[in-house]
């Protein structure tokens, strides 16, 4: 049986219903930005619905065509830190592994959209000895988190190469793999994909997720052939306008997190790529969404909420705050935003 392959052109997203006519200004979009929407996340969009969360995701916009001046080709400073191709080691003890540019789908807001799906940028074999050889000579690699692009668009073949040359490095100590297939192509999830990442350390998936309603029933089954493989999950989210940037959209999702046993890790606040102003919130109410989240919601639902320093100088965590200083003491303030007197008894 032939397998449904992702839209990959304005012409297809039209015959598909998701977008009403090829356009000059989508053109340039598109000339700009890949287009790729995986048949699983093309069945979620609702055509009818003028502000669809899953559309505002993965549907090429004119809104794109609008850049701000602050806004970055690498706006998390990528380049800096690379001191040789695939390897992105921004802090001292884990480094970023980018095994490939190839992705389900193609984020409208991705920091590293200007790259994703350029085959000629994939890492080949000669590369990817010398980003292992960089990993080998720097003992104070703890972590290998492999990114791209999404390392689980490799094969398993390649997959079970990486993972067995990282388990013969004895600093390294963890393997985290950030993904989107589980919701975007959740049929990539099968039993000898899931053989390839079990090895002699423990593997971490962090998945990325926006919506509930990504979380189909074979999204939750993808996600659960993982777990039930002793494969720890996590998730990472970005607040997104128009996406989920309101307290039940986040209650949602974050509770269908849980209830799939994937521990919620980082909100992000959105990054400064190039056309995606349209997307970004302000640091305020993402502050204020996460005090919608604060009390409400079992800790096991609480992310982080995160910026990612424009520049390359890392993520700071830009949640609300809720201790202040009062002289000898402390003004502790509760979810309900009662303050109360707090002391330090040593």
């Amino acid at each position: 049986m032939t397998k449904p392959r992702s839209i990959k052109t304005l012409k297809q997203l039209v015959s598909h219903g998701v977008l009403s006519a090829v356009t000059p200004e989508l053109e340039s979009v598109a000339s700009q930005f890949e287009v790729s929407i995986s048949p699983a996340m093309v069945a979620l969009i609702d055509p009818a619905a003028p502000n669809d969360p899953i559309a505002a995701q993965f549907v090429p916009s004119v809104k794109e065509l609008k850049t701000r001046r602050e806004e970055l080709a690498d706006p998390i400073g990528d380049v800096a830190y690379s001191p040789v191709e695939g390897i992105i080691h921004r802090y001292p003890d884990r480094v970023l592994l980018m095994v490939s540019h190839a992705c389900p789908v193609h984020c409208r807001f991705c920091f590293r959209r200007g790259q994703a799906g350029q085959k000629k940028r994939a890492l080949t074999a000669a590369a990817l000895n010398r980003a292992l050889a960089y990993i080998e000579n720097h003992p104070e690699i703890w972590e290998v988190i492999l990114s791209g692009g999404d390392p689980l668009m490799l094969s398993d073949r390649r997959l079970l190469e990486v993972r067995k040359r990282l388990d013969a490095i004895a600093h390294v100590k963890v393997i985290r793999l950030h993904t989107r297939v589980p919701v975007a192509k959740p049929s990539r999830i099968t039993p000898k994909l899931i053989k390839a990442l079990r090895g002699k350390k423990p593997v971490y998936v962090l998945l990325h997720c926006n919506h509930a309603r990504e979380l189909t029933p074979a999204a939750r089954a993808a996600c659960a052939r993982l777990v039930d493989r002793g494969i720890p999950m996590l998730s990472q989210s970005v607040l997104l306008r128009g996406v989920n940037d309101d307290p039940e959209s986040l209650r949602d999702l974050m509770r269908a997190l849980v209830e799939n046993r994937v521990k919620p890790h980082y909100l992000h606040h959105g990054d400064l790529a190039r056309g995606t102003s349209h997307f970004r919130v302000s640091i305020a109410k993402g502050q204020a969404l996460m005090r919608s989240l604060r009390g409400n919601l079992s800790g096991l639902c609480q992310p982080s909420y995160m910026l990612d320093i424009p520049g390359g100088a890392g993520k700071a965590p830009i949640g609300p705050v809720y201790v202040f200083p009062d002289g000898e003491g402390w003004i502790i303030e509760d979810y309900r935003g009662h303050r109360h007197v707090y002391k330090d008894i040593l």
